[in-house]
């Protein structure tokens, strides 16, 4: 990085204005390189201080003051601004966390403005208030209103998208916004604050603090904030989650996942090898409700681990930015060793390695694909939440064991069954605990709920449910006597 690189962020973005930050900077590492591109600016205490000051002020004051159709025009014009940077964000997130491009250009690049727009449309609809008969006679009105001030705190993995499924609903439920997004990807998060002044968002309605975990414990516990969104690990989450439970403040949490995809003996393992890196290596790997976990029953098990294993060694390693790019670098040297770590704990344990196992020569924070089959869903490889293009192939022998096996998990966020009778499907979708089950794919829908059950987290985002965690409901009850 030279002097005075037009990358560099060296201001926070805090009611309206852009101020300089008295948390620091951090380097910004491109992953392929594993070299600095650029500098960030970090808040600190106080910088957290004054954006939630900012965020009441706005929600006490303009956007408070705005009707449903105004601010509805306001996160359209917002979301067609994120748009139009596009594609400049999704680049410049590959570069800061590995992501292919061919998936950051969706993921990164369009989803944003998908799902604010998608909550824009929500809000035009939604009623604010509506009147009930009561069973004891007379009437009650009930009214939703905005939560209050949130605090949106997101991760370095998918960090457009997922800030957007707390912005989206947020602003669509008339709250204002302090995101706090990781050091990881602080720059890409600045296509949120240039968003929301090109399209005339009231001073305070979103402020942009990036911030390390102290700064972010701070706006957690702060008590200016109204609710937290969060997605993150499960430790983060719980810690979060403590800190709500103390001052009965709610909470959105998104966490970890071991997502399982169960292979029914008539699946098509041609339709199943073909979505095998959407499915269970999206990101590199780097994905909560990637399906790590492939249950093969025994009587098609040396097939199904010939095709996991084939598919797996025949995927491109390479430059995030080549479209060619099937598998990028991870985020960082630290989740780099953390991955092959659990590599070598794989090969302490009686599984076989299929192929991958080791880092690529070369510059970057790569992890070749890796594969173990023959694994005990007891394994360590089974039980934890990897986060690297790691996949651990386990054999059963009766449907009703593999559903054991997949509800055998400390976690409860995706998965998958792969059956050429739909409706088969279905039944054994029922009976999976988590959060989401795909059919023969897997893919986020954003009008329909997303979230976890057991350690994948509380409460849901995406759809109609996703707005209702940021309305405050009220109930006036009226006498039957006029």
């Amino acid at each position: 990085m030279t002097e005075g690189n037009t990358m560099d962020r060296d201001t926070l973005y805090i009611g309206g204005a852009w101020t300089a930050p008295r948390g620091g900077a951090v380097d910004v590492v491109e992953a392929s390189t594993g070299e600095v591109f650029a500098r960030a600016g970090l808040a600190g205490t106080a910088d957290i201080d004054d954006a939630v000051a900012a965020a009441r002020g706005a929600l006490e004051g303009a956007w408070g003051a705005l009707d449903a159709p105004a601010r509805a025009d306001l996160i359209d014009r917002f979301a067609r601004e994120l748009k139009s940077r596009g594609r400049a964000t999704s680049a410049l997130v590959s570069r800061e966390n590995g992501m292919p491009i061919t998936l950051s250009a969706g993921a990164n690049g369009f989803a944003a403005a998908g799902i604010i727009a998608y909550y824009a449309r929500l809000l035009r609809d939604l009623e604010s208030e509506d009147v009930r008969a009561s069973v004891f006679g007379g009437r009650t009105i009930v009214t939703r209103g905005p939560v209050g001030v949130v605090a949106a705190i997101t991760p370095w993995n998918y960090p457009q998208a997922l800030a957007a499924m707390k912005l989206g609903p947020a602003l669509a439920a008339g709250c204002t916004v302090v995101l706090k997004p990781p050091p990881e990807t602080a720059l890409d998060a600045y296509a949120f604050a240039e968003a929301a002044e090109a399209a005339g968002l009231p001073a305070g309605v979103l402020n942009v603090v990036p911030a390390d975990r102290e700064a972010g414990a701070h706006l957690v516990a702060h008590p200016g904030v109204d609710k937290v969104a969060f997605t993150g690990s499960t430790p983060a989450g719980r810690s979060i989650g403590e800190v709500g439970g103390r001052l009965l403040r709610p909470v959105t949490l998104e966490l970890g996942g071991k997502s399982a995809s169960l292979i029914a003996e008539d699946a098509d393992l041609d339709l199943f090898a073909a979505k095998l890196l959407e499915v269970s290596l999206p990101n590199n790997g780097q994905t909560c409700h990637a399906c790590t976990r492939i249950l093969a029953p025994r009587s098609r098990y040396a097939e199904v681990v010939e095709a996991v294993t084939e598919t797996v060694r025949g995927l491109r390693i390479g430059d995030p930015l080549d479209k060619s790019t099937e598998i990028g670098p991870l985020v960082s040297r630290a989740q780099q060793t953390r991955v092959l770590g659990h590599i070598e704990e794989g090969r302490r344990s009686e599984a076989r390695l299929t192929t991958g196992g080791a880092a690529p020569d070369g510059p970057g924070w790569y992890v070749e694909p890796t594969v173990f089959a023959d694994v005990a869903n007891t394994d360590r490889i089974a039980r934890e939440e990897i986060f690297g293009p790691v996949l651990a192939v386990i054999p059963y022998t009766t449907e009703d064991e593999a559903v054991a096996i997949a509800n055998d998990s400390d976690y409860g966020l995706g998965g998958t069954i792969w059956t050429t009778d739909e409706s088969h499907g279905i039944d054994l979708a029922h009976r999976i605990e988590t959060g989401s089950v795909g059919i023969n794919h897997y893919a986020l829908d954003f009008s329909s709920p997303f979230g976890g059950v057991k350690s994948s987290g509380l409460g849901r985002e995406l759809g109609p449910e996703g707005l209702t965690p940021y309305l405050q409901t009220k109930s006036i009850y009226l006498s039957s006597r006029l």
